[in-house]
């Protein structure tokens, strides 16, 4: 098994636990991370194993993109903002086209991207603190390429809603919205995933599969389009002043002072 460097992999009674563990980080996403949870994924598909259940360590399942990649992002230029975007893209396609059922365990906080893991995935499991956000607006970015997909779960008005405000959602109003499939204790989050999985692997394998490349296959055409124009949108975005501006503020735990606001 491929021994990687911020997520760990287990595989037990036909089911591929994938956890990320960067506690000191609350799992945020880096360049490395969003690599291998993509090689990850993409080696579980091909796998024996018939369910994979996502996870974090610690205190956090997700808390977006790593405050030292933001830092970086600031100084690439636009080609570079295209790959990275690309990667972004990837790893959020590859969630949702894989062909196998998809658990996500939400121990704790689930932002910006981290939301769009655990929310992409076919079933989302959270415990009673764990926290949502699409908080890009706050720095200047724009949740592009999960905005596709939050579209469809949720709807242009409430998506609205979420985009716009940036604001975090408890795990009971993700609950409410479809975002989250069930809320359960923090000490049986793991047992309640693993008993999930194993009801779903009593199901036919064929069967669960024809029927996620069909829901896959419905949007594909739309989502082929959607992200593609969604990634010139990342790129275009994190050139911007105000993302700029955004990053500084948000380094320096101060309120940002927008260039595009006209007084």
């Amino acid at each position: 098994m491929a021994r990687y460097q911020t997520i760990d992999t287990r595989q037990e009674d036909g089911v591929q636990t994938i956890t990320l563990n960067r506690p000191e980080k609350r799992n945020a996403l880096s360049t490395v991370v969003i690599q291998e949870l993509t090689e990850a994924l993409e080696s579980a598909a091909e796998c024996e194993c018939g369910v994979v259940i996502l996870t974090g360590t610690g205190s956090a399942f997700c808390a977006g993109l790593d405050l030292e990649d933001l830092q970086a992002i600031t100084a690439k230029n636009p080609e570079e903002h295209r790959k990275d975007s690309e990667s972004v893209a990837k790893l959020l396609r590859t969630v949702y086209d894989f062909p196998k059922p998809t658990i996500a365990a939400v121990n704790g906080a689930a932002i910006a991207g981290g939301m769009g893991i655990a929310t992409i995935c076919d079933f989302t499991l959270a415990v009673p603190d764990a926290k949502f956000g699409y908080t890009e607006v706050r720095i200047g970015f724009i949740p592009a390429i999960v905005s596709s997909f939050l579209l469809r779960q949720v709807g242009e008005k409430r998506a609205r809603d979420l985009l716009l405000t940036g604001r975090i959602l408890k795990a009971a109003e993700a609950l409410e919205l479809g975002l989250v499939t069930r809320i359960v204790s923090d000490q049986d989050l793991m047992r309640e995933a693993n008993d999930l999985a194993q009801s779903l692997l009593r199901n036919s394998s064929e069967s669960m599969t024809a029927i996620k490349r069909m829901l896959s296959g419905h949007a594909k055409e739309c989502l082929d389009r959607e992200i593609e124009e969604a990634i010139e949108w990342n790129a275009k975005q994190r050139a911007t002043e105000d993302f700029k501006e955004g990053v500084r503020a948000f380094l320096e735990k101060r309120t940002p002072v927008w260039p595009s606001r006209k007084e």
